[in-house]
């Protein structure tokens, strides 16, 4: 079920390519409140670049049942100023197939694409270390790890379908492109809108590889993580398919442990029981897991931490032996702090910036330093 509105666009707030946020009059509240001016979004690919004082169809559903990462309305349509139609190009994939909304791309996979060729007779990605991770957030910090590395490693992004799908949603891969952090982006299955367009997470990888001419790639969902509180109804399950799919093509598979020494959720506390399902029952043997030696850290930048990381070594050493099957590989984490603090990005997970949980950033920055170590040895 969707809750409509239309508005008129009060003011605009900010633009990033592909995406303006706007706020807009609703013509009648919220359900259920008296709120009447709202934070909206067009992707503007779709919908065309709002201005103030157009009128614009709104889906609120979000903002009705007082969602997180959802709590925008979308601009479905500018109704009385509709964007031109598209210049004759090439390009038949089409993306979120079938919803009202269905975008239709150049894919790189696509027999028109000039790349297909490559794609067509490429079947592996040649030993290529590729991180997975549950969470959007942990992008960043990945980057920053491997960056502390070797800076001059090419980073490829692959988004995935689980999450948030349009590619301009994401203000940390608009971020991590305009600052040279990362090499390229490319949207997989009905995700749309990065640098590249590809149909599956194989095509994605092997884009990345042969196309991009990644050293690495960061697989991960877009922001909106989906849980239910239940053993598999998460959107991040399909971390350990994603880590088999890195494991058939010749790359190294790396997961990312998604952490936290803040969240008041015991699930979630220590190792999140998504990475635990993900990759005890889902992703084959032999996975490399980087585990962050939280020893290892300075004791100024220890200081800096509330609370202090340490406080899950005792509930993830109970957790590591699920994860036998895999590769466990102990992080010295001396440095990476400092890494993290220069991101060009801010750095938040679930409402929580950096100090607040550590360990979620300092686990996914200890998993950049380890798959850049196997590209860039020291």
């Amino acid at each position: 079920m969707i809750h409509w509105r239309t508005g008129t666009v009060a003011g605009i707030r900010s633009s990033r390519p592909g995406l303006t946020e706007v706020d807009a009059d609703l013509d009648r509240p919220l359900p259920g409140t008296d709120v009447e001016r709202i934070r909206a979004i067009a992707y503007t690919e779709a919908t065309g670049t709002p201005q103030v004082g157009d009128t614009v169809l709104l889906n609120v559903s979000a903002l009705a049942k007082r969602l997180g990462t959802g709590g925008f309305g979308l601009i479905v349509a500018l109704p009385e100023r509709l964007p031109a139609d598209p210049a004759p190009g090439p390009g038949h994939l089409v993306k979120d197939r079938y919803s009202p909304l269905q975008t239709m791309v150049l894919g790189v996979d696509d027999q028109e694409s000039e790349h297909h060729g490559i794609l067509a007779a490429a079947e592996s990605i040649d030993g290529m270390p590729v991180l997975v991770a549950d969470l959007h957030s942990a992008l960043p910090a990945i980057v920053a790890g491997i960056r502390a590395v070797d800076p001059t490693l090419r980073v490829a992004y692959i988004l995935t379908d689980g999450a948030a799908l349009p590619a301009a949603f994401s203000q940390a891969v608009a971020g991590l492109t305009a600052a040279g952090w990362i090499t390229g982006s490319i949207s997989t299955g009905q995700s749309w809108g990065a640098d590249y367009e590809a149909v599956t997470i194989h095509t994605g990888l092997l884009a990345a590889k042969h196309v991009l001419g990644a050293d690495i790639a960061v697989v991960a969902q877009g922001p909106g993580n989906l849980g239910t509180g239940t053993k598999y109804g998460f959107s991040g399950l399909v971390v350990g398919e994603h880590l088999n799919a890195a494991a058939l093509l010749g790359g190294i598979p790396v997961g990312v442990l998604r952490m936290s020494n803040a969240d008041a959720r015991g699930r979630h506390f220590g190792i999140s029981h998504h990475t635990l399902t993900a990759l005890a029952e889902v992703a084959r043997p032999g996975v490399r897991v980087p585990v962050p030696d939280f020893a290892t850290l300075a004791e100024a930048d220890r200081a800096a931490m509330d609370p202090d990381p340490q406080v899950i070594a005792e509930a993830v050493a109970a957790q590591l032996p699920q994860l036998r099957g895999h590769e466990l590989v102990d992080v010295d984490l001396t440095g990476l702090w400092s890494a993290l603090q220069d991101s060009p990005v801010g750095l938040s997970t679930m409402g929580r910036r950096l100090p607040a949980d550590a360990a979620a950033f300092l686990a996914a920055a200890a998993a950049g330093r380890y798959a850049a170590g196997l590209v860039s040895p020291a």
